[in-house]
């Protein structure tokens, strides 16, 4: 079983979604929480993102926030964490942000979500982490992009095993479990061409 201290939540930072998306974005920050895991996260007052860390630190939660300081311009920031670290770009955000978890959990979200996704989820394919990852597919929001992955496989430009790279779970309740239980990736780096 992994020892998590801290968990990397990407997540959309729109309010203009369901609220099933803003009921399972709380769910989380509750559950990292009461489980005694610190959030890491964008360091955002709005949308999921802001939900997500509210609902953490209401449950007595540890919430470090990262944010470029071009995005903290925009008066968006979260002026409540635990730790909040203001960088000078996406990248330096994107990598503090990895250095400070040990696994990542993604929810329902938009562009900049699938970047940060499909970023962490391709550093594991090559082997530069092996931090479980963990995607909540709240009522079947990720079915068109997992099909898309199938879509990559059946095309020759993934193989099977890559879909053990990341979890898939569907609801709030089963990610703090998956990520202590998830194996490490069974695809090796200087063999994922093969």
């Amino acid at each position: 079983m992994r020892d998590l201290r801290s968990v990397c939540v990407y997540c959309g930072s729109s309010g203009r979604v369901s609220d099933r998306f803003k009921d399972a974005a709380r769910a989380l920050g509750g559950e990292l929480a009461a489980n005694g895991i610190a959030l890491v996260y964008g360091g955002g007052r709005v949308g999921l993102m802001g939900l997500t860390a509210d609902a953490s630190l209401d449950g007595g939660g540890q919430v470090v926030g990262i944010i470029p300081s071009h995005i903290r311009d925009m008066e968006v920031d979260h002026p409540g964490l635990t730790e909040l670290h203001v960088v000078d770009s996406m990248h330096t955000r994107k990598m503090m942000m990895f250095d400070r978890s040990d696994a990542f959990v993604i929810l329902p979200g938009g562009l900049g979500t699938l970047d940060e996704m499909f970023e962490i989820i391709t550093w594991r394919q090559l082997g530069i982490h092996d931090k479980p990852v963990v995607l909540v597919n709240i009522d079947g929001y990720w079915d068109r992009l997992l099909a898309m992955i199938d879509g990559m496989i059946e095309a020759g430009f993934a193989q099977p095993a890559h879909k053990d790279l990341f979890k898939v779970v569907a609801g709030i309740d089963d990610v703090v479990d998956a990520l202590r239980h998830e194996p490490t990736p069974v695809i090796e780096p200087q063999t994922k061409w093969l």
